[in-house]
């Protein structure tokens, strides 16, 4: 009986780590992606967006919400040219093997029509996993008050 303890006990702990350990690169996994994501935006490689945008897709910015289509149009177009993120703090929370949110304390130096501007962000990040692969299903702007 008290082998059957030990064991299931250890099985436990044995678990439990490996949960930690694959939460762990989850989170480093979304990290690096998000990264990118700023990356290809400030090159506007509207065709790796593309790929990483979630065919459902939702972006919600200061002048409106809108779907992945448009999100591409607007980049491929230079609608809007998301020149520089400069990124302050990140915040990971895997939720479950499928599903991540990520916070993005930002400063965005943008060119809007033909206007450079600089804003204050919080952005809030949602990606899900289909078919082996991150997909960014949410990219949500919500502009902070700056301290001065």
């Amino acid at each position: 009986m008290i082998k059957r303890i030990t064991f299931g006990f250890l099985l436990l702990i044995f678990s439990a780590q490996i949960a930690l350990a694959q939460s762990g690169d989850m989170e480093k996994e979304i990290r690096e992606l998000s990264t990118q994501k700023w990356q290809w935006m400030a090159d506007k490689d509207a065709d790796k967006l593309e790929n990483l945008f979630h065919d459902k897709a939702k972006f919600v910015h200061m002048g409106g919400t809108w779907g992945k289509d448009r999100e591409i149009e607007i980049i491929r177009g230079g609608f809007i040219h998301y020149k520089k993120a400069d990124v302050q703090e990140v915040m990971v929370e895997v939720l479950n093997e499928n599903t991540v949110m990520l916070w993005n304390q930002i400063t965005l130096l943008a060119v809007v029509g033909s206007n450079e501007v600089t804003n204050p962000f919080m952005v809030t990040e949602v990606y899900v996993k289909e078919n082996q692969q991150w997909k960014l299903a949410d990219l949500t702007f919500s502009k902070t008050m700056t301290r001065e």
